[in-house]
């Protein structure tokens, strides 16, 4: 279970990080005349692959501070970038995301090239190996285009490069997605089953099947609009499905509490990120940022968990949930930890939907003690198989121009299990019938922040259908209405500086300065 994060820990004490994809001789090198001739060295470069996951610049620090929950919070802290809406060419969060990603797109392409090597490593285990590689270039890509639009599409290894053989230009956004199509499906052949696996730490099947489903989606919304992406969403989607091992967890806070504990659940469970320890010893660097930067404020309680806390939720997110639902009061937090006394806690008066926090990632619920001040040992979703069940159901609408009773029974399930009922018996307190098309697509709308609030995906999904700025317009009403609270400046800076603009993030200007054929993004 704990393999790759052992690995990493090596491989963090040993390597320095790349400070730039276009440096001629990046310093986390594993030179080829070194490694990848074993099957021990080819698993080091693998892990060195799926270290990305763990940069600041990726799902370490910058988790929950770019701005990716878009209407569904607001960031009180940070100020003047990203986290703010107030973007530039010159944020250091975006590089350090460009940065990081492209490093991690280097170790993919060196492993991929050297891979062969390994000739006394049997076929079918080095073609585990290529499988999960090619899944996480092809899921690096797809952060960087779906955050960047086009950007260099690079599939061999840079290192010998000169100068003027890095300067590569922007790859059409259409192109980049077909190249991460092309990869996936090509991984899904290679990987293995999640229960030959066990767990969701690792590249599968599932874990493929499941984020063909989202690209294809990403696909057929903005910007590219290419509906015939819909059926490939539903197709993917449905080979998750037809995983009997895949179900909902019976509750929701469930799955939560077992990303603290270090408790895998392939049924729900799909694919996460791996964090590990509290900050001391060999994996003092593993430790992540999950129910710190976004949990619920605590700056006294050891036991309970401290936790910065960047982010507050807002009306809309609070609005969403119907009368019934027990998702609310565990995604949203309902009490605050009070200064001085913090094993007593505050509930936040109704009505003050702009002052409460993210409940989702609960401290409290760690068992790793001594519990450190800001590293925590929580994993993080990446697909669960609730995700996978609205995709289906989003994309099953598309196509029949309609819900049809499979859309019915694939979204009922979620919010069955939402209402704290069985997910297979129908319950009329909340089970969806009788929708048009529009109405059913704004059901899955609010569906999707109702179970996957603050997991990263609102942002996309709101400029996939087109609507990012209307929405957080719409934020920016509600924040002026609603009764006083202490960040109201804050709240309102955050809206009001969302512009179309921000559909797509600025090329760093670092990167444009090394590399001139890099043209940048319409208002930057």
């Amino acid at each position: 279970m704990k393999y790759i994060k052992i690995l990493t820990a090596i491989i963090t004490i040993s390597l320095s990080s790349c400070s730039g994809f276009l440096d001629v001789e990046p310093k986390d090198s594993l030179a080829p005349e070194q490694y990848y001739n074993t099957e021990a060295e080819l698993q080091t470069a693998l892990t060195g692959v799926y270290s990305t996951f763990i940069k600041g610049g990726t799902f370490l620090n910058n988790l929950g501070r770019m701005g990716l929950d878009a209407d569904e919070v607001y960031n009180y802290r940070d100020q003047n970038d990203v986290a703010d809406y107030a973007t530039s060419p010159n944020d250091t969060k975006i590089l350090n995301f460009w940065r990081d990603y492209y490093a991690g797109i280097e170790r993919a392409n060196k492993l991929l090239a050297n891979i062969d090597k390994a000739t006394s490593v049997p076929q079918n285990k080095r073609d585990i190996i290529k499988g999960e590689t090619l899944f996480l270039r092809a899921y690096f890509y797809f952060q960087l285009v779906s955050n960047f639009g086009g950007v260099p599409l690079i599939l061999k290894s840079i290192e010998n490069s000169d100068i003027e053989g890095l300067q590569v230009p922007r790859t059409d956004a259409k192109i980049v997605y077909q190249q991460i199509v092309t990869d996936m499906t090509t991984s899904s052949e290679l990987v293995q089953d999640i229960t030959a696996i066990g767990n969701g730490g690792r590249v599968s099947k599932s874990a493929v099947y499941g984020m063909l489903a989202r690209v294809c989606l990403y696909m057929a919304g903005n910007p590219l609009n290419d509906k015939t992406q819909y059926q490939e969403a539903r197709k993917w989607a449905k080979k998750v499905m037809r995983v009997s091992v895949h179900t909902l967890n019976p509750s929701y806070q469930q799955v939560f509490v077992n990303y603290a504990t270090d408790k895998y659940d392939i049924g729900e469970s799909i694919f996460e990120l791996e964090f590990f320890g509290n900050g001391i010893g060999i994996y003092a660097n593993l430790g992540g940022f999950v129910g710190s930067v976004n949990g619920i404020q605590n700056g006294d309680d050891t036991d309970k968990g401290q936790a910065f806390a960047y982010l507050q939720t807002t009306a809309y997110v609070n609005k969403a949930f119907e009368t019934g639902d027990l998702r609310r009061d565990w995604a949203i937090s309902p009490f605050t930890y009070s200064s001085g006394n913090p094993a007593t806690p505050t509930n936040v008066a109704a009505g003050y939907h702009f002052n409460k926090f993210i409940g989702k990632f609960r401290r409290e619920s760690e068992i790793l003690k001594p519990k450190h001040a800001s590293r925590t040992p929580q994993n993080y979703p990446i697909i669960r198989f609730s995700d996978v069940l609205l995709m289906f159901a989003e994309a099953e609408n598309e196509i029949n121009d309609g819900p049809t009773q499979d859309a019915y029974d694939a979204i009922n399930r979620v919010r069955r299990r939402g209402y704290g009922g069985n997910q297979f018996t129908p319950n009329t307190i909340c089970d969806l019938t009788g929708l048009d098309h529009g109405t059913f697509l704004g059901q899955i709308q609010l569906e999707r922040t109702r179970e996957l609030a603050f997991e990263n995906m609102r942002k996309a999904d709101l400029v996939r259908w087109g609507i990012l700025t209307k929405k957080m317009k719409e934020s920016l009403a509600d924040s002026k209405v609603t009764p006083a609270y202490s960040s109201i400046v804050r709240a309102q800076a955050y809206f009001t500086n969302a512009s179309d603009r921000d559909i797509l993030w600025p090329i760093p200007s670092y990167e444009i300065g090394v590399n001139p054929k890099l043209i940048q993004n319409p208002g930057y």
